[in-house]
């Protein structure tokens, strides 16, 4: 018991003998879920091997440098005597300014016993000295190489994230209050929450992230009114219905990616890039890709370009009666439209694209950045073995990985939350969708990893070859508007800037603030972020930001003023708006259709047990 606190009484000892009892059924009960998870698969080896080889790098850089380990070994004990001195103080009553803060974003020591108790504040100060000293260390060693130093700093950074005392119970103030409160009713629910989401997950752990029941798909989110006019193997098409008298003459095919669902395009009505758009006039088509399982495995990156885009332009002609479109892509729906414009162009008919927009989209793949920790040959090879073996990737471990690439706020928060505090956690429809995964199929991801990730051939002329053609992103005539953000993670911009020095038509680059997912679906009415532009584009992404200018606000609007002002959306050529269903193509279903309400879990269903 802390001090100044009552002796418990009788009742309250056999209160907390029962809760000790639950908790002891729960753990049991626990790592029986975790004993058959014991052995990794392939893919899984391969990611351990190459921590053990990064490890074993820097353990080697190390020895090669007596004097770093020295100099650190002294900087941590001089950390240590000032962190007693300033603990003394403390104690006595004095007043003292922390050795060390966390640092700006670092949302971990927010509780204000972190900052007033002696007790919490050394800890936290221990381990935020600690951290800093292996992140220094790893920085300062030398004889890595590129990959050897990145993959290393990865690691490193999750294991020393792993050991905050905030992810434990007797060191986060904020658990310890509650298992109080409770008697320890918090750490039942919480095993409980953990064994469900154990149960839910492939290689690592899926932590819930939101109150999955509150959102429903044609619901509450991806509600812009449309109908699925085309389908097929691999997508359905929607038509969304207008909201003007008049449209642009030039329909919008939007192409989003399938490693995640089209509908972070369409959460609510107040952030939806598909309203926005459709409130400006466009005729808007969307592709919404399958969720692909084993029988889907030998679809082929020209298979997504050919039932994807192509087949799609060739829907919009019959439904509306045009032979042209502008086109519209994210990440690595943008990737796909550049091939596909590349081969549309190489097979003479790029002239039915009259402008194509990609967002946070990587063409150049010479940075992938952390991404890259988990493309290494040794654990590319795992992948593939995975790939072959089961027809497809599951998109559980493909979430895993990419919340790791932010595991502070995508992993450790929730796992606090959830199991430690027991909380059910909050409604929020972008969570929603973050965990609502698509798995991949191996004919596609795997040469979209090796070709394009590891081999960077996209940019090179001639160097990809899609049913028999020969590409080359530099032959590309359509006009580009290409727009990214400052703080994506998964699409680095200064790796999807030089996708802009590629085609030979006219380029515009716009680099939005923000990240990868808020800094696309940027709303105008929230003027939110900004966004710079350079009607430059210089051969060096850092000087076409020291010539940029700062605008305030979304960067949608300059988007629409690019269609406008060129006329790929012609304000002089507007039509009456068209009605999904009134061409050549009957309504299949109401908009968002059936393909993007299939989850993982009823997708492999067969399969699982």
């Amino acid at each position: 018991m802390q001090p100044g606190n009552h002796a418990p009484s009788q009742a309250e000892l056999e209160a907390w003998g029962e809760q000790v009892k639950l908790i002891g059924e729960q753990y049991r009960a626990l790592l029986e879920d975790v004993l058959p998870r014991l052995v990794p698969d392939v893919a899984a080896e391969s990611v351990y091997a190459d921590m053990h080889d990064s490890f074993r790098a820097g353990a080697e850089a190390l020895n090669r440098d007596p004097s770093l380990l020295w100099q650190t070994q002294a900087r941590l004990m001089e950390d240590q005597y000032r962190l007693w001195q300033h603990g003394l103080k403390a104690l006595a009553g004095e007043s003292v300014t922390p050795l060390v803060t966390p640092a700006k974003g670092d949302r971990r020591f927010q509780d204000e016993a972190w900052h007033s108790d002696p007790f919490y504040m050394s800890i936290m100060q221990q381990y935020l000295l600690f951290a800093h000293r292996v992140e220094a260390l790893v920085e300062s060693l030398e004889g890595l190489s590129d990959d050897h130093r990145r993959n290393l700093a990865f690691y490193a950074r999750q294991l020393v994230n792993a050991m905050s005392p905030t992810n434990f119970v007797t060191t986060n103030p904020e658990v310890m209050r509650r298992t109080l409160e409770t008697r320890g009713q918090n750490l039942v629910d919480g095993l409980a929450r953990l064994r469900e989401d154990l149960a839910n997950s492939v290689e690592g752990l899926n932590v819930t992230m939101t109150d999955r029941g509150a959102f429903e798909v044609g619901e509450n989110i991806a509600v812009t009114p449309g109908a699925v006019v085309f389908e097929n193997e691999l997508m359905q098409l929607i038509q969304y219905a207008p909201s003007t008298e008049k449209v642009f003459k030039t329909p919008l095919l939007v192409i989003p990616p399938w490693i995640n669902k089209y509908y972070v395009l369409d959460l609510r009505q107040e952030n939806s890039l598909v309203k926005w758009l459709v409130d400006q006039g466009h005729s808007v088509f969307l592709i919404s890709w399958r969720n692909p399982g084993p029988e889907q495995r030998d679809l082929t990156w020209a298979d997504y370009m050919q039932m994807g885009p192509i087949a799609s332009m060739e829907a919009i002609e019959q439904a509306v009666g045009e032979k042209s479109v502008n086109l519209m892509s994210y990440c690595v729906g943008g990737t796909l439209a550049a091939s596909t414009v590349a081969y549309l162009t190489s097979t003479r008919r790029g002239r039915k694209v009259r402008s194509v927009t990609y967002m946070a989209t990587l063409q150049d793949f010479r940075d992938p950045g952390e991404l890259g920790v988990f493309l290494t040959e040794p654990v590319l090879k795992g992948i593939e073995e995975t790939l072959e073996r089961d027809g497809y990737l599951d998109g559980r471990v493909m979430a895993y990985s990419f919340n790791l690439l932010r595991e502070n706020d995508l992993f450790w928060s929730f796992y606090i939350n959830n199991y430690l505090k027991g909380d059910a956690p909050a409604p929020f429809d972008l969570l929603y969708w973050n965990t609502d995964g698509t798995n991949l199929p191996a004919g596609t991801h795997g040469w979209y990893l090796r070709h394009l990730y590891r081999e960077n051939r996209l940019v090179e002329p001639d160097g990809i070859e899609l049913d028999g053609v020969k590409i080359d992103l530099r032959k590309i005539s359509a006009p580009s508007y290409f727009i990214s953000t400052r703080e994506d993670h998964i699409a680095k911009w200064n790796s999807t800037y030089y996708g802009a020095l590629l085609p030979k038509g006219p380029v515009t680059f716009v680099l939005g603030g923000s990240g990868h997912i808020a800094g696309i679906v940027n709303p105008p009415h929230k003027n939110k972020y900004g966004f710079w532009t350079n009607e430059e584009l210089p051969d060096d992404h850092e000087a076409w930001l020291e010539g940029a200018e700062a605008h305030e606000g979304s960067w949608w609007p300059h988007w629409q003023a690019w269609m406008t002002d060129n006329g790929y959306a012609d304000p002089a050529k507007l039509v009456p708006a068209r009605q999904p269903g009134e061409g050549q193509l009957d309504i299949l279903e109401p908009a968002p259709g059936r393909y993007v309400k299939m989850t993982i879990p009823e997708v492999l269903g067969d399969i699982e047990a």
